[in-house]
C-alpha cells in the first residue's frame, strides 16, 4: 500500500525537471489551500490530500508538448496506475481521479465532487493574487515572452509563444478566475485576491507608461 508519505515524495520526483512556474512549491501551496477549503466545505481531507499531491504530475508531458497534451489528463492516468493496487476503496480511487482529470475543468469536463470542486479552486486560487502575478510573469519568461506588450492584441494572441506576457496572461486569463470558483470559501478568498491584482496592474499600466 502507497502512504500518503510515498504519493508525495512520488510527486516531488515528477517535478524534479518542471519549469519554475508549475513546481513543487505550487503543489505544497495547492495542498494548503485545499486543506483549508476543504475543512470549511466538509471535503473528504484524505481524498483531497491525495488528489492535491497528484494534480499536477502531467505537468511535464504537456510543457514538453507546447500544451497539446492536457496534464490533467495525463495525471489521472498516472495516479490511477499508481492506486491500482492500493486498499484505498474504490469510491474513493474514483473520486481521486476525478479530481485530478477535472482540476482544469476544460470543455465539459466539470468536478461533480466536492472533493473535486475544492482542488479546482485551489489549484486556480495559487494563480491569481501577489502569488499569481508573480507566477504570470515567471511563465513568460519561461516560455521567452516579455512583461508586457502594448503592441500586440491581446484577442489574438498565441499561448506558449513570445506573445504570451505576464499582461496578457492577466487580461485573457487571470482577471477572470473569481467567477469560476465553485466553492463558498473559494469565492471569498478569490474576491479579496482579484481586487489586490486589479490595483497592481492598474499601477503597472500607469508606471509602463511612465506615469508614477
Amino acid at each position: 500500500m502507497l502512504s500518503v508519505k510515498e504519493i508525495k515524495e512520488y510527486a516531488i520526483r515528477a517535478f524534479s525537471n518542471s519549469r519554475g512556474s508549475h513546481d513543487w512549491s505550487h503543489t505544497e501551496r495547492v495542498c494548503n489551500l485545499c486543506l483549508r477549503i476543504g475543512e470549511a466545505e466538509g471535503a473528504d481531507i484524505e481524498v483531497l490530500e491525495i488528489a492535491a499531491l497528484l494534480h499536477d504530475v502531467g505537468r511535464l508531458s504537456q510543457d514538453e508538448s507546447n500544451g497539446m497534451i492536457c496534464h490533467a489528463e495525463k495525471g489521472a492516468e498516472i495516479a490511477g496506475n499508481l492506486l491500482k493496487d492500493s486498499p484505498i476503496p474504490d469510491n474513493s480511487k474514483r473520486n481521486i481521479i476525478h479530481s485530478i482529470q477535472t482540476h482544469r475543468f476544460r470543455r465539459n469536463n466539470r468536478p461533480e465532487t466536492i472533493e473535486a470542486k475544492v482542488l479546482f479552486d485551489a489549484d486556480k486560487l495559487d494563480s491569481i493574487g501577489t502569488i499569481g502575478i508573480a507566477r504570470a510573469f515567471q511563465f513568460a519568461g519561461e516560455v521567452g515572452a516579455k512583461f508586457h506588450n502594448p503592441y500586440i492584441d491581446l484577442e489574438n494572441t498565441e499561448a506558449y509563444s513570445e506573445e504570451d506576457t505576464g499582461y496578457r496572461e492577466f487580461k485573457i486569463k487571470l482577471s477572470k478566475i473569481r467567477n469560476r470558483m465553485l466553492t463558498k470559501e473559494g469565492k471569498s478568498i478569490a474576491q479579496k485576491r482579484h481586487e489586490y491584482m486589479e490595483r497592481f496592474f492598474d499601477k503597472f499600466l500607469l508606471e509602463y507608461e511612465g506615469g508614477d
